[in-house]
């Protein structure tokens, strides 16, 4: 397949999502810090050689794309609500104000709790300081020059709080009067945030949305009707949050979304049979592309009885190509395991639209073979080779990347892997891209 084209910008053939397993002295300096017998600023000197160190692991195994490994971050979302004028920190909300058909949240219920910590929107959103723009000058000064176009900031969804506490309970209903409004302003705190790291040089922003997925969860989606919540005019206000977010993106600027499904210290919060997340992942592919549902829908007859992968394959039929970018916005889906469903909806991937397949598991340490990734890769593109348009072999393998499934380490603490097992994980997808593709 030498005739494929390479890929001299985001997303690489190789690719990773982001957070990288915390070195032995930052992960003791971060117990230290969780026992109370440090401060914050105490860990910046820690952390400053932490990301030297696996700025330099990412580089010696091949992979293109650098990150920090989110190695200041506790959790993947830290950073963004937590900086912003508006945001207030709640230390011991009541559960009540918790959403329980929420998958996450209902183990939370489940675990007896009566409080928990999160963040309250009592006045206008405003970015007033940066989320992660001091942490990229850092990263920039790490690499060489021209490698500085490799690097990759990961952000939170702006529905990240939005869907623990619904639209009831998110913000000071006398700020806000309604979901648009609110995130109007969030999204465009987002996209100062993004045109101050496009200036500083960044090329690829990703955005983690653990949210998309928990709309195949059937008992999610239960509980929402049990609460009288419109989960279908949701989900549009959630793309709709991301649309906002991704307005006026720079033609050279690449913005993915990875669709988590769950990799909390490796537990799954509900479960969702295969079928379900195939008709999660054509409603997301195709929805998130910077058009909203009833303009698709606008002038299509349809019915009660009219499938789901019909309805989003008449949608991306019915796309305005002229809003169809290959960079706008790819999707780093996750199919590591058997759960996640199979590559059905991708028959009705646009041309030009890029996927990255999560074909290698960052939740334990078996190590796949590149025969297996191999395989799973000319699956995949037979199946959009399959699809609507149809297309060659060549043209399927061009919209195809590799990658983890998730993060190394979404929660500080990360996944029950050792160093040694995250190099050889990153070396096989390198090694694995360079089988497939030549490039």
């Amino acid at each position: 397949m030498s005739s494929v084209a390479a890929y001299t910008r985001p997303p690489f053939r190789a690719e990773h999502v982001g957070s990288l397993l915390r070195p032995k002295a930052l992960y003791e300096k971060r117990q230290e810090l969780e026992a109370g017998k440090c401060e914050a600023q105490d860990l910046k000197d820690v952390e400053d050689e932490a990301i030297k160190h696996v700025v330099k692991l990412q580089q010696d195994v091949g992979i293109k794309t650098i990150t920090d490994g989110e190695l200041r971050r506790g959790y993947f979302f830290e950073g963004v609500f937590d900086k912003l004028e508006g945001m207030t920190y709640v230390p011991n909300r009541p559960i009540a104000a918790f959403k329980p058909y929420i998958p996450h949240i209902a183990l939370m219920y489940a675990a007896g709790m009566q409080e928990a910590d999160t963040i309250f929107c009592d006045g206008k959103v405003r970015r007033t300081k940066s989320f992660y723009v001091d942490d990229f000058k850092y990263l920039k000064s790490l690499v060489a020059p021209e490698d500085v176009k490799y690097i990759k900031v990961t952000i939170c969804s702006p529905s990240w709080f939005h869907q623990r506490h619904g639209s009831d309970d998110t913000y000071d209903l006398m700020i806000y009067n309604d979901d648009d409004e609110y995130f109007d302003d969030v999204g465009q705190a987002f996209r100062e945030e993004i045109q101050e790291l496009y200036e500083l040089g960044c090329r690829h922003i990703q955005i983690d949305d653990p949210t998309f997925c928990y709309f195949c969860n059937d008992d999610m989606i239960f509980g929402m009707e049990q609460a009288g919540v419109d989960h279908e005019a949701l989900l549009d206000t959630y793309i709709r949050a991301i649309n906002i977010v991704t307005q006026g993106r720079p033609d050279d600027l690449t913005i993915s979304v990875h669709m988590c499904r769950g990799n909390y210290k490796v537990r799954h919060p509900g479960s969702v049979d295969q079928f379900q997340c195939s008709q999660s992942y054509v409603c997301l592919l195709f929805r998130v592309v910077c058009i909203s549902q009833k303009e698709v829908m606008g002038g299509l007859r349809l019915n009660s009885s009219t499938p789901w992968m019909s309805i989003f394959f008449m949608q991306v039929f019915h796309l305005n190509r002229s809003q169809l970018s290959t960079y706008t916005l790819l999707w780093q889906l996750e199919y590591d395991t058997e759960r996640a469903g199979d590559f059905e909806p991708l028959k009705y991937l646009p041309l030009g639209k890029v996927v990255v397949l999560g074909l290698v598991t960052t939740k334990n340490p078996k190590l796949e073979s590149i025969e297996h990734l191999k395989a799973r890769v000319y699956e995949a593109a037979e199946i959009l080779c399959q699809g609507s348009p149809k297309r060659s072999m060549e043209v399927a393998l061009n919209q195809l990347c590799i990658s983890t499934q998730c993060g190394f380490a979404s929660v500080w603490e990360g996944n029950p892997v050792t160093e040694e097992d995250e190099i050889k994980k990153l070396a096989l997808l390198v090694a694995a891209a360079e089988q497939i593709w030549h490039d």
